[in-house]
């Protein structure tokens, strides 16, 4: 595993991974938006699972036992939980970006880590890769693609999703915060 993130190779099983994406495809859907970036940044269909505990708790296991292995950053709560569809009807992407809002002075809390979570299996599309601008040494693009894969990373690193070319991309992604980046 990296220094600078954490996967958990297929461990949501493909079964929950159906179910999750069965459930969250029922929750009220939104246009994907971005922190301080154009409109033409992103192009996704997103809605909220926050209230969904048992996701909730899902997660958090796997932000809990990153954070202790790896970043020991001040993480206090769980942020939101967000399901994401980026489908190639409408070229569904998300560029470069990362996952703090360095110019909101007005919350004590700043996003610490990030974490994703691979819902869909990988021939059941074309593109929509999941990249950071800067890759670790022993960062395996196949290997990310796995259905129920959980990838944990500091906020503060650049990502994104390549424009998907057929087929649909669904995933999870969810926020951890605590004080202010010092």
């Amino acid at each position: 595993m990296g220094s600078n993130w954490r996967i958990y190779p297929e461990s949501i099983s493909p079964r929950d991974c159906d179910n999750i994406i069965k459930d969250c495809r029922n929750l009220d859907v939104l246009d994907g938006t971005t922190f301080n970036m154009s409109e033409q940044a992103r192009s996704s269909k997103i809605r909220w699972a926050s209230g969904n505990n048992d996701l909730v708790n899902l997660l958090y296991g796997y932000i809990l036992d990153a954070n202790r292995t790896a970043f020991s950053f001040d993480v206090e709560r769980a942020c939101d939980i967000q399901f994401t569809e980026y489908d190639a009807s409408y070229k569904g992407h998300y560029d470069w970006h990362e996952d703090i809002d360095w110019l909101n002075q007005q919350s004590v809390y700043q996003r610490k880590l990030s974490m994703t979570v691979q819902l869909s299996h990988p021939a059941s599309y074309a593109g929509g890769d999941f990249e950071f601008q800067t890759p670790p040494e022993d960062w395996d693009p196949e290997r990310v693609k796995a259905k129920g894969t959980v990838i944990v990373f500091p906020s503060y690193l650049r990502h994104r999703v390549t424009p998907v070319t057929s087929g649909k991309r669904y995933s999870l992604v969810s926020w951890f915060e605590g004080p202010r980046w010092r």
